[in-house]
C-alpha cells in the first residue's frame, strides 16, 4: 500500500496507480503482514468448510490463498478483479500452488459478474473506494448473498496512517455504514484488532423493494 503524498504517474484505470510495478510492490510488501494481519483477519470471518466466498478486488491473491484453505477443497473462492494484469499473476500463482477451488473472475468496475445468491460471504479489502456508485454497488453485492450470508468491508480510517491511500480517496467508517444502510445492509459485528483499518461485518435487512 502507499504512503501519503504524490503518486508517481497519478491514477489510471479502475482507480489504480498508473505505475503497475509500484502498485504490485505495495500489495506484496512483506511489511504489510504486520498491519493487515492476514491470518487473524481470515479467522475473524468465521468461514466454514464447503462455503463459497467472493473477494472483490482480489488483486494478485494476497488473501485468496488463505480463503481457499479456510473453505477447503469442497468450498469455492471467487477472486474478482477488474484489472486483467492482476488476474494473470493470480492465475499463475494458483497454477503453481495447485489450488483448484479458486475461480478468477474478470469483473467490471460496476459489476463483479457473479450469479445472484451464489455467496455465503463477500469480502472487500482496501477496495471500496475503487468501486463506483457507493450504495448502488453495495446493493448489487447484496443480491449475491445467499440466505444468512454476510458482507465484510475492511478499509482505512479517514485519518493519517503510516500506510494507505491519500485521505481524499478514503471512505470513512461512518460514511461507509451510511452507504450500507441505503443498500439494505446492517452492521452485525465489528472487529477492532487492525491498527489502521475498520472491519465491519454486515447482513441484509428485510428484502428491499426492487432488490
Amino acid at each position: 500500500m502507499r504512503r501519503h503524498g504524490h503518486v508517481p504517474g497519478g491514477f489510471g484505470a479502475h482507480g489504480n496507480p498508473r505505475d503497475f510495478q509500484l502498485m504490485l510492490g505495495r500489495l506484496e510488501d512483506p511489511a504489510r503482514a504486520r498491519w493487515q494481519q492476514p491470518a487473524r483477519l481470515v479467522r475473524a470471518l468465521g468461514l466454514r468448510r464447503g462455503q463459497t466466498v467472493a473477494e472483490i478486488g482480489a488483486g494478485t491473491g494476497y488473501l485468496v490463498r488463505r480463503l481457499a484453505r479456510a473453505v477447503g477443497p469442497r468450498g469455492r473462492v471467487y477472486a474478482v478483479d477488474a484489472e486483467l494484469r492482476m488476474l494473470a499473476i493470480l492465475v499463475e500463482r494458483l497454477r503453481r500452488g495447485g489450488l483448484g477451488n479458486v475461480t478468477p473472475v474478470l469483473g467490471r468496475d460496476d459489476d463483479p459478474l457473479l450469479p445472484e445468491r451464489s455467496c455465503d460471504l463477500i469480502l472487500v479489502v482496501n477496495s471500496y473506494h475503487h468501486l463506483p456508485g457507493g450504495p448502488r454497488y453495495l446493493r448489487r453485492l447484496r443480491r449475491l448473498l445467499r440466505p444468512g450470508g454476510r458482507l465484510v468491508n475492511v478499509d482505512f480510517h479517514r485519518r493519517e496512517t503510516p500506510v494507505g491511500p491519500p485521505l481524499e480517496r478514503r471512505v470513512a467508517r461512518e460514511a461507509f455504514l451510511r452507504h450500507a444502510r441505503r443498500a439494505g445492509l446492517r452492521l452485525v459485528r465489528e472487529a477492532t484488532f487492525l491498527p489502521y483499518q475498520y472491519c465491519v461485518i454486515l447482513a441484509p435487512l428485510a428484502r428491499l423493494k426492487g432488490s
